[in-house]
């Protein structure tokens, strides 16, 4: 694989895991749904204008059916996560939603992509670390059934977005576009399903009111979203899906390394292993 399509999956992992982070720490003092929806009007209004400026428009056809698509699919995968977080234990749901990997590396396969014996073992290796830098919970209480459920519907949901989004556009102006539309899509699905949480009883903001002070953080998280998003579809057409999607997937390494570095929490030595492996498993990919 060139290395440009590899640094772009390598992006993409430190967009979304920063975004994962921030989006972790947003949704402490403001109810997810709310976090989820007024990062992507953040982002809606940015791509707007990026749109009209590389005159994106010119670009629109059939193909953006797969970003509206996307914007339908990643507002279920990110409740369904969230969800299962709440049920718990974490240590077992985290690892777990890492495994939409498993959806574009499918993909890959049956387009006909075939990895050489290096960048095989690379997956193999950069996927188990992955799991483990999750922190996995192998003993403790048991795990409901529903817990289980909703996170393999989330992986399975954030793994298709993966596949969705790369088959939205071929150029950078029409991938500007593609974004735009599944960021707007994103908005009117998280705002229906905030609206209909709303009349049932549940509280769209904090006691304190809007987070006002929050923006640039709320900011930070939709923006880094569609970048990890654009960088991940340049990856896609540019280079195996298979390598893509799995240096892609190294994300909850950097959201375990952003922990430890900004609110000092402790590596437990399962997930310190973790991404020890990934990094092996990710040299593997770039040079096989």
């Amino acid at each position: 694989m060139a290395a440009p399509p590899a640094l772009f999956a390598l992006a993409t992992s430190l967009l979304w895991g920063l975004a994962d982070f921030g989006g972790g720490l947003l949704t402490r003092r403001t109810p997810a749904l709310t976090v989820v929806v007024v990062s992507q009007s953040i982002a809606v209004v940015v791509l707007g204008g990026v749109v009209i400026a590389t005159g994106g428009w010119s670009e629109a056809g059939p193909q953006l059916w797969f970003a509206v698509a996307a914007g339908l699919v990643g507002p279920v995968a990110m409740l369904s996560f969230y969800k299962a977080l709440a049920l718990g234990p974490m240590g077992v749901v985290s690892p777990l939603g890492s495994l939409g990997v498993a959806v574009p590396v499918g993909v890959g396969l049956v387009l006909g992509e075939r990895p050489g014996l290096l960048q095989f073992a690379g997956v193999v290796v950069a996927v188990t670390g992955v799991v483990l830098a999750g922190g996995p919970q192998l003993k403790g209480a048991p795990v409901q059934r529903r817990a289980v459920f909703l996170t393999l519907l989330a992986a399975v949901g954030f793994g298709a977005v993966m596949s969705l989004i790369s088959e939205a556009s071929t150029t950078v102006t029409g991938l500007f576009l593609a974004l735009f539309v599944q960021r707007v899509t994103n908005v009117v699905a998280g705002g229906a399903a905030l609206f209909v949480s709303v009349r049932r009883g549940a509280t769209a903001l904090p006691e304190s009111g809007f987070p006002w002070r929050a923006l640039p953080a709320l900011g930070f998280v939709g923006l880094a979203d569609v970048a990890a998003n654009g960088t991940y579809s340049i990856a896609a057409q540019h280079g195996p899906v298979t390598v893509a999607a799995v240096l892609a997937s190294l994300y909850p390494v950097i959201t375990a390394l952003a922990a430890r570095g900004f609110l000092s929490e402790r590596l437990r030595g399962v997930q310190a292993a973790g991404a020890g492996l990934a990094l092996v498993g990710t040299l593997l990919l770039a040079t096989g």
